[in-house]
Order: structure tokens, then C-alpha cells, then sequence
């Protein structure tokens, strides 16, 4: 028991240290992160990465059976741009999810509403999320919950992409509304 508590602690240390590392290199870098996609939004619409070029977006991955990061980062993100006043409507909030398989047009269309009408969701194949996670550098996995189910655990970082969908920079989903705000509006 003891060795496979060392070893659990072992990879989980090795994973932060990929993570915080490959985090700043991608920083450094902003050629490295995001893509084209295509995915299917909540209406149930096809939609490709250009469908946004011409406004500035904010990327969130996640997932609606979420029990906490997820909506209060979504919430925040609301409440930041209703703060922006006539500035957010150059802003599109997209949310794309982790987790297609409970995650379909309908899902994401009623979890969205919760936030605002001007939030975007995505979903798609396991396949295309996987291949845009990977774009956008997003750790995700499947984790069975005792009694069956699963949650996804996932890195939890904002994206702002600029009008030509360019990364711009990763933004904090833990500073709060007002802080997120402030990033917003000084690189808007």
C-alpha cells in the first residue's frame, strides 16, 4: 500500500512539473496554442474557429456535470464582462467541453443559459475534443467515481484569443470577477 501511495504521489508530482513547466513555455510562445477546429455548438450548428475571427474570444474548457471550477469560472466570466459594459460585446465567452459524451447541443444549450446569451458552447466527437484540447494545451481525464459514473478532471485556465484567433494570453479563472475584469479590459 505504501508503494503505490509513493508511486501515485510520484506521478502526480511528475505531472504538476510537466504542467507548470509546459504552461510557461506556451506562454513564451503564443504561436503554440489554439487552432482550427470544427465542432457542433449548442444549437446543434457546425462550427469552425473562423465562425469567431473578428471578435476577441475567451476559451474555457470544461464540462456541465461539473460539480464547482466550472460554473463559478463561468459565472466569474459573466459577471466580468457585464462589468466591461459596451467593451464585452467585442467578446465572445466559448465554452468547450471535456466531456461529449453526456455533453450534446441540448446539454450544453439549458448549462449555458444559466450564464447569459452571449455564451458560446461547443461539443463534438471524443476524437475532435481530444484533437482541440490538445491544441489548446488542456490536460483532461476520465475518472470513475465510486457506485459508477465519472468525473473529468482538467487544467482550468481562461484563453483570450484575439480577432484573428491568435493566443494572447492565458487568464487566471481563480482571481474573481473584478480582477478578470481588469486582465480583460487591458488587453481588449
Amino acid at each position: 500500500m505504501l508503494l503505490g501511495l509513493s508511486v501515485a504521489l510520484a506521478l502526480c508530482a511528475a505531472m504538476l512539473v510537466w504542467w507548470t513547466t509546459t504552461a510557461t513555455e506556451y506562454k513564451a510562445d503564443s504561436g503554440t496554442i489554439g487552432g482550427p477546429f470544427t465542432l457542433t455548438d449548442q444549437n446543434g450548428h457546425v462550427r469552425t474557429d473562423r465562425d469567431f475571427h473578428g471578435r476577441w474570444v475567451l476559451v474555457y474548457f470544461g464540462y456541465s456535470y461539473c460539480p464547482d471550477v466550472c460554473p463559478t469560472t463561468l459565472q466569474d466570466m459573466a459577471i466580468a464582462l457585464q462589468r466591461l459594459g459596451p467593451k464585452a460585446r467585442r467578446i465572445v465567452p466559448l465554452f468547450i467541453t471535456l466531456d461529449p459524451a453526456r455533453d450534446h447541443p441540448a446539454v450544453l444549450k439549458k448549462y449555458l443559459a444559466a450564464f447569459g446569451p452571449e455564451f458560446e458552447g461547443l461539443t463534438g466527437t471524443q476524437q475532435e475534443i481530444a484533437s482541440v484540447a490538445h491544441a489548446y494545451r488542456v490536460y483532461f481525464a476520465k475518472r470513475p467515481l465510486p457506485g459508477g459514473g465519472y468525473s473529468v478532471d482538467h487544467a482550468s485556465a481562461i484563453y483570450l484569443m484575439d480577432p484573428n484567433g491568435q493566443f494572447v494570453s492565458t487568464l487566471d479563472d481563480q482571481e474573481g470577477p473584478a480582477a478578470l475584469e481588469k486582465d480583460i479590459a487591458a488587453r481588449v
